[in-house]
């Protein structure tokens, strides 16, 4: 028996690969090169393969929807490349079967060896394909390989589906090529099914038997142990010889726990080895319960999903096992559990790390909105799924997208995928519902409502479009709650991972996302978070807290909710922190940290609510804000909280100072009243009731001025007056409008006070007031409130309280230099923000709570024009701020509020009223009667 299991004997004949290529972007090998039109073209020269080659200087830029742009004539991109390169094989493999693999190449490859034809040209980028080449090698001599490759197919059809498409096309070989040498008996794939209860079932396709042999399979778990072995005899001319087994209570896959298991397969004539091959794969069993859900191992999931391009700005879609890595490390720290390969099958790697770091993934033929035909499309999706078939990751096959789907090739990928995984089709039009799931893209909130009461499964393949700030993060709690508490959601996959954004060896290496085709992203081109990363990664995470504040009965117990599929909350960490807030003045952002501790992690089963107890010291009440980090199974980070401990008015006690030796006056000119402070003057128009001058006697002049405006209301002056007070000199202007009346209050610090009150009834994008300040003379911006990142009014998470600082920098959303966090836009839950300029400092403050603060000139959404508008003025103190559409969705009166509750406009009924304090200059900080803490953290940008 032993022998029969390989065991004690010499090492078995296995496939053996010489590259001819390099491996990846980073690792690549020098061929000669001839490009027959555009740029580089009309003589031989090198070029680096795998690589498209537009990033290596050669032809002509073309994004899929040029046939707008140009019309339908796009032949201006149709140039060929030609491949010439020379290599020698072992002489050792004149007794094997030499088979020339290409991973990809865009888009026909006609392949040459010493001047024959390898086979017939392949026509389909995104595929393996091979050519047994055993009889047109040399072994004495060099080799030469010969390939022409056209960007443009000569099949339509694969035109149609690859290349009139909403992504950047390329050409050229941008996947590895190899070659194979197998004895002249051997495998020559493998499929297997492995249920979740260790059924185990493979299909040996066989190569080449000449005589009996023996099949042994033997199962190995992780740490190489044998669980289970299988055996069967081959004949003479089989080509098919299935295998099966059980292992016992096996360790399960899914994107939670990502058990992988190697199974070793022997060709043996008695004891000796022909020949070994050896496949990954994992026991899962998925299934779609019509009306009911999307099942994997017998429990109900819901994709928290993305969709992927295969993309880096320098080398397009020639990427490295590092971008894989980094993408889903990225995904998963969003809390992801799934990823739709858009719109094309990835390279093997990706799949590969898929497997073992959990990620469910949708495996997409090509066929953005146009079908291959069916002599082509046979072809391809046999080399997708004969590649892809074994991946424990890949749950789904999908045949092509909106409208892409050639429905004669439906059961063809069940011919090669002994698991019979489900196809599904990602459509984009209503009715079109396959094997009970609907895969309708870009419904709103409540047409989601509406197609979620009906009797098929829906899982969006695209949703809540994300270009530049829209979208992603925006909208997304209303729709995931949706999704999330309805029996019949198999949840859904954003659109879209990462902008699309090419670096242009044409135009001296600038970053071109297409216009508005491209910047669809979560992240940047070189996977630069954005905002919406943070808030995804908030609404998607598994751990639940729902608690928005700590009341006053606060006893250090929360509530969680499991939204884990298969973790129990007890095999997580979670750890709580109390902190003190650094002030104005500190060198440095962050906190210090005063205590922490470790909670006992509760037994909370999947879908499962409970308490966490904190078992916080009973001085907590002391501190600034408690903080909770939890963490998952493999010590990852799931997701940070923080509660504020004490109001706004005490957290501003060490900061705010309003008593002072120094005097307060007024005085009053024909159209000013100039009121001082300490070493602050601040003139008010009589006219207007609003700033027009600011000065600091230490700093000089800051140009602060033009406000109060109100935002949303009209405001015209009626009365003004001053008058001092015990404490300060005081102006109070009345207006007739929503505005009531605003009373300035100037203390002897050089604090200064405005009080107002305004009342409004209906809608409103946006309330508060505004001032004016040179955005151009601005350095950086120092605050105490949520952040880092920017919000909108339904993408409020995502960011914690603490001490930030951003510096200046012009970043739109989606568009270069994509420097994060961008430093203008809203930012909330203030209660103090400190402007640096080349002016000096100011510093505004807010006792109450829930104040916005708008950074300059910014937009969301560009296009026609950029959306949504903001509010008069370019520095904002609101008490409101707009939500953000989509792409699909851009009017905020009319398609936004679509999205979901809290994409609505504000509904205002009623008086708002704020004080809010500043300081023009760098105030003098108050004495600290603090104890000294433990030690100080600065918190970094997650």
């Amino acid at each position: 028996m032993l022998q029969l299991l390989g065991i004690g004997q010499a090492p078995a004949q296995s496939k053996e690969i010489q590259y001819l290529s390099g491996t990846d972007k980073d690792h690549t090998k020098t061929w000669d090169f001839f490009c027959t039109k555009g740029r580089k073209s009309g003589y031989w020269t090198t070029i680096e393969v795998p690589s498209c080659w537009e990033q290596q200087g050669f032809g002509t830029y073309n994004y899929g929807r040029d046939y707008k742009t140009y019309g339908k004539n796009f032949r201006f991109a149709d140039e060929q490349g030609l491949y010439k390169h020379r290599f020698q094989v072992p002489a050792t493999w004149q007794e094997k079967e030499v088979y020339l693999v290409f991973e990809g190449a865009m888009t026909d490859a006609e392949v040459k060896v010493n001047g024959q034809l390898a086979g017939p040209t392949h026509q389909g980028a995104f595929y393996r394909f091979k050519y047994n080449i055993t009889g047109k090698l040399q072994f004495s001599k060099p080799n030469l390989l010969e390939v022409t490759v056209s960007k443009m197919s000569a099949d339509k059809s694969v035109n149609n589906a690859e290349r009139l498409a909403d992504y950047w096309i390329f050409g050229g070989i941008f996947r590895p090529v190899y070659l194979e040498a197998v004895p002249r008996e051997h495998i020559t794939w493998t499929a297997i099914d492995a249920k979740a209860d260790g059924a185990f079932a493979m299909n040996v396709h066989l190569r080449g038997i000449q005589r009996k042999l023996n099949l042994v399979a033997r199962i190995q778990d992780a740490s190489g142990k044998i669980v289970a072995s299988a055996t069967a005899s081959a004949s003479p001319a089989d080509t098919l010889v299935q295998l099966q087994t059980k292992v016992k209570k096996p360790g399960q896959w899914t994107s939670e726990t990502p058990n992988l298991y190697t199974v070793q397969v022997f060709l043996q004539d008695g004891s000796r080895e022909v020949y070994r091959t050896s496949e990954k794969f994992g026991f899962r069993t998925v299934e779609i319960r019509k009306g009911e859900g999307i099942y994997v191992n017998g429990t109900k999931v819901k994709m928290k999903g993305v969709n992927r391009h295969s993309w880096w700005p320098e080398s397009g879609r020639t990427l490295s096992d590092a971008v894989h890595l980094l993408d889903i490390r990225l995904m998963k720290q969003m809390n992801m559990n799934a990823v739709r390969m858009a719109h094309y099958p990835p390279d093997k790697r990706f799949l590969e790390l898929c497997d073992s770091l959990g990620l469910y993934v949708l495996d997409e033929l090509a066929g953005w909105q146009n079908a291959y035909s069916t002599e082509a499309g046979r072809k391809l999706v046999r080399e997708m799924v004969m590649r892809d078939a074994n991946h424990p990751s890949v749950i789904f096959w999908s045949n092509g997208n909106e409208g892409g789907h050639n429905k004669a090739l439906d059961d063809d990928f069940g011919k090669y995928d002994l698991s019979g995984r489900p196809v599904i089709h990602a459509h984009h039009r209503p009715g079109n519902a396959f094997n009970g799931i609907d895969c309708n893209h870009y419904e709103d909130y409540y047409s989601t409502q509406k197609i979620l009461q009906e009797g098929n499964i829906y899982m969006p393949t695209e949703f809540l479009h994300s270009q530049d700030d829209g979208g992603g993060g925006a909208g997304l709690a209303d729709l995931w709650e949706l999704h999330w508490n309805s029996p019949r959601s198999g949840g859904g996959f954003l659109w879209a991972f990462s902008d699309e954004g090419l670096v242009r060896t044409d135009f001296n290496g600038r970053i071109d996302v297409n216009g508005v085709n491209a910047p669809d992203g979560l992240v940047g081109p070189h996977r630069e978070k954005e905002g919406s990363f943070y808030a995804v990664r908030a609404i998607f995470s598994p751990v639940k807290i729902a608690q928005q504040e700590l009341t006053a009965t606060f006893k250090g117990e929360l509530p969680l909710e499991n939204r884990y599929h298969f973790t129990n909350l007890k095999d997580c960490r979670f750890e709580w922190e109390l902190v003190k807030y650094k002030k104005p003045e500190d060198q440095f952002t962050g906190y210090t940290l005063a205590a922490t501790g470790r909670a006992s992690s509760p037994g909370i089963a999947p879908g499962k609510k409970g308490t966490l107890k904190l078992d916080l010291p009973k001085d907590w009440r002391n501190y600034d804000a408690l903080l909770l980090t939890a963490y998952d199974p493999f010590e990852k980070q799931v997701y940070k909280w923080s509660w504020q401990v004490k109001p706004n008015e005490a957290l501003l006690q060490q900061v705010l100072r309003f008593t002072d030796t120094a005097t307060f006056k007024a005085m009053e000119e024909d159209t000013l009243i100039t009121l001082t402070g300490g070493q602050v003057t601040v003139k008010l128009d009589k006219r207007t009731g609003q700033i027009a001058e600011v000065h600091n006697a230490a700093s000089g002049k800051l140009s602060f001025k033009d406000g109060p405006v109100l935002v949303a209301g009209e405001a015209a002056v009626q009365s003004i007056r001053q008058y001092g007070e015990a404490d300060g000199q005081v102006v109070e202007v009345r207006y007739s409008g929503e505005l009531q009346y605003a009373k300035w209050k100037m203390f002897g610090s050089g604090w200064l006070s405005l009080e107002y009150t305004y009342t409004l009834q209906g809608e409103y994008p946006f309330t508060g007031i505004s001032f004016t300040y040179p955005e151009s003379f601005v350095l950086s911006a120092k605050w105490l409130g949520n952040g880092p990142f920017r919000v909108w009014k339904n993408r409020m998470m995502g960011g914690y309280y603490n001490v930030w600082e951003n510096l200046y920098n012009n970043t739109q959303t989606g568009s270069a230099p994509w420097i994060f966090p961008e430093f203008k836009g809203y930012f909330s839950d203030i209660t103090w923000l400190q402007l640096s300029t080349v002016e000096g400092k100011f510093t505004v403050a807010s006792k109450e709570e829930d104040l916005f603060v708008r950074l300059f000139d910014f937009y969301g959404l560009s296009g026609d024009r950029p959306h949504p508008a903001l509010p008069k003025g370019n520095f904002s103190l609101l008490d409101r701020i707009p939500p953000i559409g989509t792409k699909l969705a851009l009017n905020i009166n009319a398609n936004t509020p679509v999205l979901g509750p809290t994409s609505e406009l504000n509904k205002v009924n009623g008086p708002t009223k704020r004080t809010l304090y500043f300081y023009f200059g760098l105030p003098k900080p108050q004495e600290s009667q603090e104890e000294q803490y433990v030690r100080p953290v600065v918190d970094e940008l997650f």
